[in-house]
Order: structure tokens, then C-alpha cells, then sequence
């Protein structure tokens, strides 16, 4: 049987954009598209006549966040046109499997670590809105790789997540998307916000998609030190497809703390319901499902600041070491902005562009700003983080209840025990 060109396939993907993203509904969830994927459609093409396929993912297109690889902004004008020496690891990974990169995808800006800004807004790419209802939120800060998937402008986007940016838009905008342990993917390439907690995942529209994604973007990098712990040889996550694979497992409901007023009846009802069934359909696959079975640290962890006084200080950190390194290796960076202060500083100074009305707030850089770095406060906070995420957290309720998996719905506190960990 004769395989449509990936040419075509490209073109119809570039029309709906064109069709959505500025035009039409305003979606603003792509920033930029690739000049060159018509050439490397076809480059491929002609590829995959000769030889045959790279992997499944020859020729499929792919939306990056703007956080990652080549023509990186962060949807800050701060790093508008400047020009980084490589692209980001996993989106070389991507390309030598045959993907395209289609362009990228618009994201809240600085990874929604700025100040009090709606989610998916950035000073390049503009106000980012959900496919389903006008003005609906994205939520973030991986809100245009959301948007993009669920409408369809791209087969496969890519999100980072620090606390929820991965997990969050996947849910508000009825799509897949995983988010890796730290260090299962490489972070080089990546604008920083916490060596502790960034990770990079795939965001698609069914989880066969995301696990073959998954397989390629994972394994070690010799530049990224957290995934050297990892096997040298990347499991095939597509062999976890199986719907027997419930079978005998024993997967718990940490009710308290992530149901408003612990019960699940003064949580939002159409998500309840929707978990409810989903629970169901867990048992109807063989699964016993432990209920409740909470997390003993949730009520300090809903009371502790601690992830915010690592998440403000690693900022500030990274900014002085890893974005400072990052930003030394441009081979172009016209603004000059250098560290966390200039940063601020260029905002106020370009207050038409970065600060417009009522996205004037970066309370967030501020405070980060005033932070004094890697010392002894912060890492009592970050080991006190591990503590009530994992120890006294999320495996102290796997231990207790003899559970093989947690489950909850995405919204709320869901992110932080993982992101804590």
C-alpha cells in the first residue's frame, strides 16, 4: 500500500494553524512555526522511500515549549532573537528519530514563575486559551503544548513541569501527558527554574502515543547529571500497553487533603464523577482499590511553604549559575540581560512589552531576587520537602497500604507531593 507524503500530511498541519492560531478563535498556542519543515518533510520523504522509517516516529511533527532548544524565549522578550549554539537533548533525540519539529508552542511565561499572571500568558506569544470553551484556561506553563495537542496542530508537544505544568494543562485541555521522574530525561538545553524538580514529558492525545514518545526522549546524558542514575538501556514503555496489566495490583485513593473539605462531594462534581467512574473502570481490570488511602504528611504539606522557599531560591541559583551558563553560551543575546536583576530590570524598562495591563505583576522574580542562595535555610527546606513528600508522603502511604500506584484527579495539591519529592 502506497504511504501518503509526509509533505502532505506537514502542509494540513500548517493550515490549521494559520486557520486557529491567530485567526479564527485567537488560540495564540503556537509562537512560531519552522521556516524549514516543508524542506525537512520532504528530505524525509524521500528518506523513508530509500531506507525505510527511522522509528514510529519518522516524519510525525512536533510543537516544542518555548523553554526548550532553539529560538528559545521563554515568552519573555528578554531572550527574544537570541540564538543558542544546539538544540535542547531531548529535541536532538526527536530529530534523530525522524520527527519534525513543527515550531514552537507558547507557555506561561518563565514557566509561570514570574508573579500573579494568568496561565498561559507571555509577553511573545500572547494570552494562550483553551479549544473548548472561548477564554476557557489553559492552565500551564506548558499551556500551548496543551492547547496544541488537543486541537490537533501538532501529532506530538512536548512540556516541562516543575510543579503541575506538565500534569495541569493536560488535564484542563482533555489530553496525555506524563511527567518523568527527575532525571529519567534530559534537562540540557532546558531555561532552568529547579535542578530539583524540572523535568521534560510527552503531552499527546492517547497514552500509546505518549509511551513511544516517552521511549525516545528518555535515557542518560552525559551533561545532565541526575540521569546517570538511570539503566543504560531504556525500557520499552509501549510494552506496558496491556490492559491486563491491572491484574492483582492494588492501587490507593489518598483522599485526604486533595478532596476539598476532605470529602469528595465538595470537590468540583463533574471531576469527582469523572474519577469515580474511572475507579470503576480500575476495578473492572482486575485491581483492588484501597480507599482512603492518605498520605500521613498531607496536612503539613498543605501547611508548609517549603517547596516555595526551594523553588524562589533554586531559582535564583540556577539563575546565577545554570541560566547565567546558558545565557554565556548564546551566540546572540541583543537584550544583554544576564541574571535574575537585569531581568527585572528589563521588564520595568520595557514596560509596553512585558508588562502590559493587568500582566504587570513579577512578584515572583522579586522575590527570588532577594533569596541569598544554596545556603543552610535552603537545604533544610529542600530535605524537609523530601521528607514530607516521599518519606512521611507518597511512600509512606504505598508502604502502609501495600499499594502498587496512587491514583487522584490532577487538579489541586495532586502535583505538589511528587513535585516535593
Amino acid at each position: 500500500m502506497c504511504e501518503p507524503p509526509i509533505l502532505y500530511f506537514l502542509q494540513a498541519y500548517l493550515a490549521r494553524i494559520e486557520e486557529v492560531n491567530i485567526n479564527g478563535p485567537g488560540l495564540r498556542a503556537v509562537i512560531e512555526t519552522n521556516p524549514v519543515a516543508l524542506t525537512k518533510a520532504a528530505e524525509l520523504d524521500a528518506e523513508r522511500k530509500s531506507k525505510g522509517p527511522r522509528s514510529a516516529l519518522h516524519g510525525i511533527p512536533v510543537l516544542v515549549k518555548t523553554s526548550l532548544g532553539m529560538n528559545t524565549t521563554a515568552g519573555s522578550f528578554a531572550l527574544q532573537h537570541s540564538v543558542v549554539p544546539d538544540d535542547a537533548e531531548v529535541v536532538k533525540r526527536l530529530r534523530a528519530a525522524g520527527a519534525i519539529v513543527l515550531g514552537k508552542s507558547n507557555l506561561s511565561e518563565w514557566a509561570h514563575y514570574r508573579g500573579n499572571i494568568a496561565s498561559g500568558w507571555s509577553a511573545v506569544g500572547g494570552q494562550t486559551t483553551s479549544a473548548y470553551f472561548p477564554g476557557g484556561d489553559p492552565s500551564g506553563s506548558s499551556s500551548g503544548s496543551g492547547v496544541a495537542t488537543s486541537i490537533g496542530l501538532a501529532a506530538v508537544t512536548l512540556g516541562t513541569e516543575t510543579d503541575g505544568s506538565i500534569i495541569s494543562p493536560s488535564s484542563h485541555n482533555n489530553i496525555v501527558g506524563i511527567k518523568p521522574t527527575v532525571g529519567l530525561t534530559s534537562r540540557v538545553g532546558v531555561v532552568p527554574l529547579s535542578s530539583y524538580q524540572d523535568t521534560v514529558g510527552p503531552m499527546t492525545r492517547c497514552v500509546s502515543d505518549a509511551a513511544v514518545v516517552l521511549n525516545i526522549i528518555a535515557g542518560k546524558d552525559l551533561n545532565d547529571k541526575d540521569t546517570l542514575s538511570q539503566t543504560d538501556i531504556v525500557p520499552d514503555f509501549t510494552k506496558a500497553l496491556n490492559e491486563r496489566a491491572l491484574e492483582g495490583k492494588r492501587i490507593g485513593v489518598p483522599r485526604r487533603g486533595f478532596f476539598r473539605g476532605d470529602s469528595k462531594d465538595q470537590g468540583r462534581p463533574d471531576i469527582i464523577s469523572a474519577f469515580e467512574q474511572a475507579l470503576q473502570t480500575i476495578r473492572s481490570l482486575g485491581a483492588t482499590i484501597v480507599d482512603p488511602a492518605d498520605l500521613p504528611s498531607v496536612d503539613e504539606i498543605q501547611a508548609s511553604g517549603n517547596e516555595t522557599a526551594v523553588l524562589d531560591t533554586d531559582f535564583k541559583a540556577r539563575m546565577l549559575i545554570s541560566l547565567q551558563s546558558y545565557l554565556s553560551r548564546l551566540t546572540a543575546n541583543p537584550s544583554g540581560v544576564r541574571n535574575m536583576a537585569d531581568l527585572i530590570k528589563f521588564n520595568n524598562d520595557n514596560a509596553v512589552l512585558e508588562k502590559p495591563e493587568g500582566f504587570e505583576d513579577q512578584s515572583i522574580l522579586i522575590r527570588s531576587e532577594a533569596t541569598v542562595g544554596h545556603d543552610a535555610t535552603f537545604f533544610a527546606a529542600l530535605a524537609a520537602n523530601r521528607d514530607l513528600g516521599a518519606t512521611r508522603g507518597i511512600n509512606a502511604a504505598l508502604q502502609e497500604h501495600n499499594l502498587d500506584a496512587l491514583v487522584l484527579p490532577t487538579d489541586g495539591l495532586t502535583s505538589t507531593p511528587p513535585g516535593m519529592q
